[in-house]
């Protein structure tokens, strides 16, 4: 068993929060945004009301019929956090819908932890839930198995962990579903990591900071990425946390006004040239922000400066659009130079595409702007793991192709990489 026990541990009051929608506001929100993550509660008919947003009657059907077996299966055990056992595979399975998945892998996320937890066996799961959803939580099962070791711990096994990190490679290669599933139940270990002792506490926050935020950028799941990014160094360093969530709090309400005061010009500058666009803030969080104070240190620059950069995202419906809306962009503010990439001419590797640029926005404050389409900005948000959203009517050979690049670059990376920081270091280039 993985931290569960059969009694009860005493705490206090848990209250349900609204990360996403403030995401989603663009408010510079990151050290709020992690608290209420952590506070925000799953309970069964939350799970049953996401999927009912997008999955058919008979994909609710399977959903349902997993959360019943699940509940009975971990029925009297509970986490070290005291929280009841099946809270776990609910919020990894809500994190799963989020993404809008396929049935099949939202109820392997139910029922990620049955087998070890309750013994239940691959061929029970098979004649219950069908082939499929058994061969997702064995795949989940294995991974769990794989005994990490931190790379900057004294005479690493390289051989070990170079292995190991091939078998993940692997199951992405056989099914990237187990990994989402994978960094979905991580993700809530993270979130409710206070629970540990505070030597666990770091050993798995060094992993997921080495292995799984890399992991969730390679494959463009930027939901994930800077979740576990921002909880993990939380953990490892808690003073520079504090430090920079401070900094930001103090002046996070300048910033607002000054975001809505772009985004009102911006955006009626946009209308008059005809272009239908949506005008984001765009959150920025805490370990992202401390690796940019890095680099503008080595740099000889302030870090103070990133403080005071401010960022927008404008969605617009087509590609001509984005470049129309970049004239816009480049018409009303001074482009700062070197600062334009083009990644809709060349994507990232994780199918990233978006135009980047840095202005002397109003009052000559720096002013970071994305342009994508909305298409582009759904990719940018759940990477791969778009490719596995559910859509009626479309079967799994309209996406073949692209799922296929993928898994073919990924079998590359198991052959050709030896040692184990050559492998992380393909995982986070």
């Amino acid at each position: 068993m993985r931290g569960v026990v059969t009694q009860p541990v005493e705490r206090g009051p848990v209250t349900r929060g609204s990360a996403m929608v403030l995401a989603r506001r663009g408010l510079f929100v990151c050290d709020r945004l992690i608290f209420a993550m952590m506070a925000r509660t799953v309970g069964p008919e939350d799970l049953l009301a996401k999927v009912r947003e997008y999955l058919p009657p008979q994909g609710v059907a399977l959903v349902e019929r997993a959360l019943e077996f699940a509940t009975r299966c971990h029925e009297g055990q509970f986490r070290r956090s005291g929280d009841p056992a099946i809270t776990h595979p609910l919020h990894a399975a809500y994190s799963v819908a989020e993404l809008q998945l396929d049935a099949e892998t939202v109820a392997a996320a139910l029922l990620h932890d049955v087998q070890e937890d309750c013994a239940v066996t691959n061929h029970e799961l098979e004649k219950r839930f069908g082939r499929t959803v058994a061969r997702l939580v064995e795949g989940v099962t294995k991974l769990g198995q794989i005994p990490w070791q931190a790379l900057e711990e004294k005479a690493p096994d390289e051989r070990l962990q170079a292995e190991n990190l091939r078998k993940m490679f692997l199951a992405m290669a056989q099914d990237l579903r187990v990994v989402l599933i994978k960094l979905a139940d991580r993700l809530h270990n993270m979130l409710t990591l206070h629970a540990l002792p505070p030597e666990d506490q770091a050993r798995i926050s060094r992993e997921t900071l080495e292995i799984y935020a890399p992991l969730a950028s390679r494959l463009g799941i930027w939901q994930f990425k800077w979740q576990l990014e921002d909880l993990a160094f939380r953990y490892l360093e808690p003073d520079k946390y504090r430090a920079i969530a401070a900094m930001l709090a103090a002046k996070r309400e300048t910033r607002q006004r000054y975001i809505a005061q772009v985004q009102e010009v911006l955006k009626g500058e946009l209308e008059k040239n005809g272009i239908r666009a949506e005008v984001q803030g765009r959150a920025k969080h805490i370990y992202s922000i401390y690796q940019k104070m890095q680099r503008y240190t080595v740099e000889g620059r302030s870090p103070h400066e990133i403080y005071d950069l401010l960022a927008v995202r404008v969605l617009v419906d087509t590609v001509p659009d984005c470049y129309k809306a970049l004239g816009v962009v480049h018409g009303l503010w001074t482009p700062i130079p070197g600062t334009f990439d083009d990644y809709i001419a060349k994507p990232k590797e994780s199918m990233y595409q978006s135009l980047h640029t840095t202005v002397m926005g109003p009052g000559g404050r720096p002013l970071e702007v994305q342009i994508r389409t909305h298409a582009m900005h759904r990719v940018a948000e759940y990477g791969v793991a778009a490719h596995w959203r559910y859509k009626e009517g479309s079967g799994a050979d309209a996406r073949y192709q692209e799922r296929l690049a993928w898994l073919r670059q990924l079998l590359e990376w198991h052959r050709e990489l030896a040692g184990a920081a050559e492998l992380v270091e393909a995982v986070k280039t």
